[in-house]
């Protein structure tokens, strides 16, 4: 008997819960909402289910959601089985053409579709594309010194759309198009705030392995103005691998994107968290 009372209770919680997430659920009807896939979730298979689960829970409710992920880890991996040599420029590696044909076979193949597989398992629509289809992104180089590693200059985001349309979820590998032709890999945060700038999205979440953007105290912030991101870069505070990170949200916010969230996606359910409840699961930055 304790046991069924104990099972009512979560019942009650459970309904409560949903009932609770309206608002939210209301308020995402309709979004655009860009989501950067990577870090420790990608390499565990019972995390990608979770967050496929996730995905399709959004697009079945209303939101549009758009993946750009990443792989850096599986390239490192093949780039050694093939027994290819990298040369590093100021602790950047060096993408020849070499280099670029094996990212685009790791990135546009084996990762790619393992996602979307993922999200096909859990119901939904996926289809996986890179930034090379429907010249979706056209890139000019980075830095020369670096070779094939682009930046997007120009973004035609009519292919998401019809994809928004027809209820299908685009799953994008962070690779360019050049003017002449050349294949350039892009860094996945560059490119899923180029994206979701071109979208004007309502929200970028930035998936990683950190809690949030964290004070001088070490405490995780849950709400930033560009401002004190800017304050807290200049003084140290923000520092590291959090940079770039940060910088993407300022880019993006530049762009028209209306709010970018930096948050945890080693914590189940972390999307859903953040777009459907009041707490939220990360840091959340906007305009000033």
């Amino acid at each position: 008997m304790r046991k069924q009372t104990a099972m009512n209770r979560d019942w009650i919680a459970t309904a409560r819960t949903l009932s609770e997430a309206l608002p939210y659920l209301q308020r995402y009807e309709g979004a655009i909402v860009v989501v950067k896939f990577g870090g420790h979730a990608m390499g565990d298979d019972e995390a990608m289910e979770i967050f496929a689960r996730d995905i399709v829970l959004m697009r079945q409710v209303g939101v549009n959601p758009v993946i750009v992920h990443g792989g850096g880890p599986m390239i490192n991996e093949m780039l050694e089985r093939l027994q290819i040599k990298s040369e590093f420029v100021n602790g950047k590696r060096v993408t020849d053409a070499a280099t670029v044909e094996v990212v685009e076979m790791v990135l546009s193949g084996r990762v790619n579709k393992r996602i979307v597989q993922a999200i096909n398992d859990m119901g939904g629509k996926g289809v996986g594309l890179s930034g090379k289809d429907a010249k979706l992104m056209i890139c000019e180089p980075d830095n020369p010194e670096l070779g094939l590693v682009g930046t997007p200059v120009e973004m035609d985001t009519t292919i998401l759309h019809a994809m928004f349309k027809a209820d299908i979820i685009p799953v994008i590998a962070p690779l360019g198009m050049g003017r002449d032709g050349e294949t350039y890999n892009i860094n996945g945060d560059t490119a899923a705030g180029a994206i979701a700038g071109a979208l004007k999205a309502d929200r970028l979440l930035l998936l990683t392995d950190v809690a949030g953007v964290k004070n001088a105290e070490g405490e995780v912030v849950t709400e930033l103005k560009a401002g004190q991101i800017r304050e807290m870069t200049k003084d140290g505070t923000i520092a590291g691998g959090m940079i770039p990170k940060t910088q993407t949200a300022l880019d993006a916010i530049d762009r028209g994107v209306r709010a970018v969230v930096i948050l945890d996606g080693r914590a189940p359910n972390a999307t859903l968290l953040e777009l459907f409840t009041e707490h939220g699961a990360g840091s959340l930055i906007r305009g000033d």
